[in-house]
């Protein structure tokens, strides 16, 4: 009698969540395409997120292990790339297949993984979609980077008792009481899962408070520390392309990281007071939307920024000196390339925005790091930082121009912040062999073959 109730209940909620993603969906669709298409490249791919794949997709997968690995976004690739690249060695049998939602995303791959590795978009979570696309993948298991958590998805995977797997799992100050207040729907679905590596103690205590089975949650660190170590061929010599357009070899440069509206032109102003204690201080600014190029080139040149274009630089072409005082660059893939060639570097979405952005790939190079105070999405990884007094954290533009003229001025300090920050990315590292390790018995139990652990 008590299994009837439950299975009545499940059939229930998930008919009422059907509905109202429904009505969600149709409303919220012109702002989705409006999205899409602004942020171009739409149309590559677009099927995929209806489920609707061409004949290459069921030719890959057809008679192979497939493991499905999804990253939301541009962030989360990295951390994809890591968890592969660990365990292709350890199932060399699998197909791996990876997913995201973001056209940025799907750059990332395309850039950073090889032509095996099949990439696809995540299908929209109707319940048709969901059906058709894990038909089509079949995979052995499923891994979701951080709290990607969409019902019709995991009650799919869930009903073919495919081991789903919740790696780099987190749940933010914002996120955490939003799960628990919608317990009668998210603590079916956390209780879905047969592995969670999670970032630290605190999130695993979250993460068991909205429903994950406390056997299944494992601490393993954070993947973005291990992530921040790759070392991918660098593609751009920045030091040539900042010599073609008339910097110094000897300029300071300031490189402000996945800046956000506002940022932009505070740091133009911040760095022209700088000028006049630093006259050949060259300001780099990598927005984290390159689509607001033609609004930010518009904004600054008003401000009297002498300002050139990434897209539009020509290494063989030659600037006069001190032409140029302000690069804008609107490409993707390549902000790590500019933060090698900082001599301070600033990480935005943390003054005019909430929330940060990621402050590892940076202090991996050993650069000194200065953010805002609105990290809230990197909280123990800032205090991770911050403990090892590998960063500096200011409380407003006024703050960030003092903080800025001391550096700038003090080569030792910045020495030592680089330095510490190195250090404290090193000793974090780890999580992934350890993510891995949650996975692979999972596997064997699914007779898939798993090489033995090489420690």
């Amino acid at each position: 009698m008590r299994l009837h109730r439950r299975a009545a209940g499940i059939i229930k909620l998930r008919t009422l969540y059907n509905i109202a993603f429904q009505v969600f969906f149709v409303l919220a669709s012109p702002y989705y395409f409006w999205r899409l298409i602004r942020r171009g490249n739409w149309v590559d791919g677009f099927g995929q997120r209806f489920a609707r794949y061409d004949r290459g997709v069921n030719q890959a997968l057809t008679n192979r292990h497939v493991i499905w690995i999804h990253a939301v976004s541009v962030g989360e690739v990295g951390l994809c790339t890591q968890l592969i690249r660990a365990m292709e060695p350890r199932a060399p049998n699998v197909k791996f297949v990876v997913s995201c939602t973001t056209t940025t995303g799907m750059q990332e791959y395309r850039r950073r993984l090889p032509a095996h590795i099949l990439k696809i978009y995540y299908p929209v979570d109707r319940s048709r979609y969901v059906r058709r696309a894990i038909a089509v993948i079949n995979p052995q298991a499923i891994i979701l980077l951080e709290a990607e958590i969409w019902p019709n998805f995991i009650w799919r995977a869930r009903d073919l008792r495919l081991p789903l797997f919740l790696a780099n799992a987190r749940l933010s100050d914002r996120s955490f009481p939003r799960y628990r207040r919608h317990g009668w729907l998210f603590r079916d679905l956390f209780g879905s899962f047969s592995g969670v590596g999670c970032q630290s103690e605190k999130d695993a205590a979250r993460l068991v408070e909205v429903g994950c089975r406390p056997d299944a949650v494992k601490v393993v660190g954070n993947l973005k520390f291990d992530a921040a170590k790759a070392s991918n061929p660098r593609k751009l010599d920045v030091r040539e392309m900042l010599r073609s357009i008339g910097v110094s070899e000897n300029a300071p440069v300031l490189v402000a990281g996945s800046t956000h509206d506002g940022e932009e032109a505070m740091l133009v102003d911040i760095a022209a007071h700088l000028r006049k204690k630093f006259p050949s201080l060259f300001l780099i600014l990598v927005p984290r939307h390159f689509e607001r190029t033609k609004a930010l080139v518009q904004q600054l040149r008003g401000k009297g920024a002498r300002l050139a274009v990434r897209s539009e630089v020509e290494p063989s072409s030659r600037s006069a000196q001190g032409s140029v005082d302000v690069l804008l660059v609107n490409t993707t893939g390549e902000l790590v390339c500019f933060y090698e060639a900082a001599s301070v570097v600033f990480v935005g979405k943390s003054l005019t925005a909430k929330g940060g952005q990621n402050p590892l790939e940076p202090a991996s190079l050993g650069k000194p790091v200065v953010f805002g105070p609105n990290m809230q999405n990197f909280k123990d990884i800032v205090r991770i930082l911050m403990d090892h007094q590998a960063a500096v954290s200011v409380r407003d533009s006024r703050h960030l121009e003092e903080t800025l003229a001391d550096l700038l001025g003090n080569p030792q300090r910045c020495a030592d912040l680089g330095a510490r920050a190195l250090a404290a990315v090193h000793s974090n590292q780890g999580a992934v062999n350890r993510t891995v390790e949650m996975i692979l018995p999972h596997l064997q139990a699914r007779g898939i073959y798993v090489t033995p652990s090489p420690g």
